[in-house]
């Protein structure tokens, strides 16, 4: 990176300070759950219109793509922000923004990312002299039931792209720190139902009908075992039945019994073998208590992996902007995000930025009531994306 654009650098971010705290406030008072994202896709396009970006909206849905040409022969590279919240009921204290939409809540940090991601939008526009070649910014929506990416790839978001970026703000790593690992550092994550059916009947004559909810029983006993007795220990497996929905009433049994849950791997072998194996359980177990049953493939993505020459180029841009001694390498976790269709195609990094305090208060988990992020994190998180995304743009097209 030149003399002259790592100078101005700081005084950027500064200068996007203020606004990446009022949008990320905006979005956390008013999110919108997977493929309702209208306010936030707009809110996103005006801002990047405002910049000079060209502008497409409705790409895959509620996407947003917005490009900025330097008007230099370069490379193309993709920063990638996912946009959605999550249905849950926030709750907790001193709270310097709260979702106003009862039983929604940015319990994940996206409104942290689509604010980083515009911070980044910002600088970049502010030093665009100085740089050769394309920047793209790609607004997701749908993360959260592994529905956004695909689509938005099939209507064209990684054309001509040569490199991807993104991050995750992660409660878990404290705030001044951040996270970069080559190759995996998020399981693959898949959706899937089971629906098992007998023969309804009375509660009180079971021996007249063939009982789905004993079926169901045993076989969420029996898929734990994929883990436990079929996963060898160094290859870490997530096998989860999250909802159970059968029956009517106490005194009647049910025809029908529905499992849906979740399933995690690290390597995309074992991610098939898994699937594969909860359906052939299921069905071994439910044809010998005299049931049937359906297996069902939801929405999904494989691990997420980034690029070795990628994760270093991040690293450096991490310790540039927080000092080599709060750069970490993250051991992977079993959490899921479809940005690895992206990676799996173009060369890229998806690294984690801290932004959890617990000096302060207590961390809550992604995905809870009380979950909240140290507003801090945003401008590490654009000091650090904005350089790597300079650093990318520097590499052969």
């Amino acid at each position: 990176m030149s003399t002259a654009v790592e100078s101005r650098l700081p005084g950027a971010v500064a200068a996007v300070h203020d606004e990446a705290i009022d949008t990320r406030r905006r979005l956390h008072r008013e999110p919108e759950l997977s493929y309702q994202e209208h306010r936030t896709a707009a809110l996103i396009a005006k801002r990047c219109q405002e910049l000079g970006y060209t502008v497409r909206e409705g790409i895959g849905g509620t996407g947003v793509i917005a490009d900025l040409d330097s008007g230099r022969p370069g490379a193309a590279v993709m920063v990638r922000a996912d946009i959605d919240a999550l249905p849950i009921q926030e709750r907790g204290e001193g709270r310097v923004a709260r979702s106003q939409h009862d039983g929604v809540m940015h319990a994940c940090g996206h409104d942290g990312h689509v604010a980083i991601a515009l911070g980044v939008a910002g600088v970049l526009a502010t030093v665009r002299e100085q740089w050769r070649g394309r920047v793209r910014l790609c607004f997701q929506p749908a993360e959260e039931v592994a529905g956004g990416a695909l689509p938005m790839i099939e209507a064209g978001a990684l054309e001509g792209v040569d490199r991807v970026l993104g991050l995750h703000l992660w409660a878990p790593l404290p705030v001044g720190r951040v996270g970069v690992r080559p190759g995996v550092i998020f399981s693959s994550a898949d959706r899937f139902a089971l629906v098992i059916r007998g023969r309804g009947g009375h509660g009180g004559m079971p021996h007249t009908s063939i009982d789905p909810i004993a079926a169901a029983a045993q076989v969420i006993s029996a898929l734990q075992t994929i883990v436990s007795r079929e996963t060898s220990p160094f290859a870490p497996g997530v096998v989860t039945i999250g909802r159970v929905d059968g029956g009517s009433t106490y005194n009647v049994i049910a025809e029908e019994v529905r499992l849906d849950g979740t399933a995690r791997a690290m390597v995309q072998a074992e991610r098939e073998r898994i699937l594969r194996r909860i359906e052939e359980i299921a069905a071994g177990v439910t044809v010998a208590m005299r049931c049937e049953s359906r297996f069902e493939r939801g929405n999904g993505c494989p691990p997420v992996g980034s690029d070795a020459v990628m994760a270093e180029l991040v690293r450096a841009a991490a310790v540039a902007a927080v000092g080599e001694e709060n750069v970490d390498t993250p051991e992977p976790v079993t959490v899921g995000d479809d940005v690895a269709y992206f990676l799996e195609r173009v060369p890229g990094c998806y690294f984690l930025v801290g932004a959890g305090d617990p000096r302060k208060q207590r961390v809550a988990p992604h995905h809870h009531p009380e979950f909240d992020i140290d507003e801090r994190c945003l401008d590490i998180g654009i000091a650090t994306l904005a350089r790597a995304t300079l650093a990318a743009l520097e590499l052969p097209a």
